[in-house]
């Protein structure tokens, strides 16, 4: 069932912001049973298998998405493939690691934890092909579906695990993170049933169409796309807690104050323009494709204009109720710390518009056949965040601020960037077929 594109981006839109909604409100039954020793164990695994994810699932759905929708005919088997191997070597990864990990954190709980987990790596590198071929057929409610029913899983179930276990710490975090792989598993088969209907009798391993070549072509940048900023918030949180601890400032407290809280709420947005990006792929790719490229431009620009007119009203409303936000979402914090997170709740407002507008432009470059020029883009922001983060924070008195700085400047950067690439390619293109023109014009001479 294909959907208009303001209809796709407002059914995944609408999916991943019940989705965010409710991972949030799971957060509260969650820290009531598990409290905060329970809740740090459970943080302590997700840096691992976040980073796993990104490498066997991130770049899938709109790489894949891109392909299908122009005209690949069987690279969604090609795909199930290549990712089964590599999600399944993920899931063998972050088992053999649960060991290490447990010991070099010096929480024991970590090794049963990281078990239970370990299996979804696999089970979310198949579930991100079928959504991705979805998108690239242009209908977003197996996405969304699955969104949804896999968050509806894992609170659920993690829920009453945590509750029948929560005499027992280590038994309940763990079960806790076991409901993960449950929800991923559950919306994994009810995608790949999807898939089945759709495509009949077809068996899900079919022999191969696509080369893994051009699978690859789009999924590998897009999955270094994906990395670009975990790796810097990463080098960020050391070299800003380092700096404002030497400058005799309360650093973890700070720190946590922007990205625990501030980041947070910035992010919101993003979320609810998601959709925006994910059904602008198969509206721009097969005109890209066929050479079109003025008209996938154009798609991509509407994309980016429906992406700008939606964001900015929210960056708008962070400037005048980040007090309300701050109370409602983080009521438990201090005066003090209220009153940091509302000033750089503000100081940070515009990059509701940016990340927006850098998740919209990523895949319409993708869907252009330029998925390397975001990989780049991403890249050589993420290195001036963490770079410009240190100079602001070293050689002024902006503390904290310094970094909320840097996030804005990394974001607006990466955003002209991908501007200045998409209308490049436009013009490049009508000057090629120019030069062409003038060529055979001469030759029939």
């Amino acid at each position: 069932m294909k959907q208009s594109y303001l209809k796709g981006a407002l059914i995944i839109s609408a999916g991943g912001f019940l989705s965010k909604v409710l991972g949030a409100v799971y957060r509260i039954p969650l820290t009531a049973f598990l409290g905060g020793r329970g809740m740090g164990i459970y943080q302590m695994v997700y840096p691992l298998y976040c980073i796993l994810l990104t490498v066997s699932a991130s770049g899938i759905p709109t790489g894949v998405a891109r392909l299908i929708s122009s005209g690949k005919s069987g690279a969604e088997s090609q795909a199930f493939r290549l990712y089964s191997v590599i999600g399944l070597v993920g899931t063998v990864i972050m088992y053999a690691l649960s060991a290490p990990l447990a010991a070099l954190q010096g929480e024991p709980a970590v090794r049963l934890c990281c078990v239970m987990l370990c299996p979804s790596v696999f089970f979310v590198s198949v579930l991100s092909v079928v959504r991705g071929y979805f998108q690239g057929m242009g209908n977003m409610y197996p996405t969304a579906v699955t969104e949804v029913s896999e968050q509806v899983v894992k609170v659920a179930l993690g829920c009453f695990t945590a509750y029948v276990f929560r005499r027992n710490l280590t038994l309940a975090v763990a079960s806790t993170l076991f409901a993960v792989t449950a929800s991923e598993v559950f919306a994994c088969a009810a995608a790949v049933i999807w898939y089945r209907r759709k495509r009949g009798v077809r068996p899900l391993y079919s022999p191969a169409v696509v080369p893994f070549g051009d699978i690859a072509a789009y999924t590998v940048p897009l999955t270094l796309t994906a990395i670009a900023q975990p790796l810097s918030q990463l080098a960020e949180s050391v070299i800003t807690v380092r700096l404002l601890a030497a400058a005799g400032e309360s650093a973890t407290v700070l720190y946590g104050v922007y990205s625990g809280c501030a980041v947070t709420i910035i992010n919101l947005p993003a979320s609810l323009t998601y959709g925006l990006a994910a059904a602008g792929v198969p509206k721009i790719a097969p005109l890209a494709e066929r050479g079109d490229i003025a008209a996938a431009k154009k798609s991509a620009m509407n994309a980016l204009l429906y992406t700008f007119l939606v964001s900015l009203p929210m960056a708008i409303a962070l400037l005048a109720f980040a007090p309300l936000a701050a109370k409602l979402i983080f009521g438990s914090l201090g005066a003090e710390e209220k009153n940091l997170l509302i000033f750089l709740v503000r100081v940070c407002a515009v990059n509701a518009v940016t990340i927006s507008l850098v998740q919209t432009s990523s895949a319409a470059l993708t869907a252009l056949g330029k998925p390397r020029v975001g990989a780049a883009t991403q890249w050589i922001s993420a290195i001036l965040r963490v770079a410009l983060t240190a100079v602001l924070i070293k050689f002024t008195n902006l503390s904290i601020t310094g970094a909320a700085i840097s996030s804005d400047c990394c974001y607006l950067v990466a955003t002209l960037i991908n501007f200045w690439y998409i209308i490049r390619e436009g013009g490049g293109y009508e000057n090629n077929v120019d030069r062409l023109g003038r060529r055979r014009r001469r030759a029939d001479a």
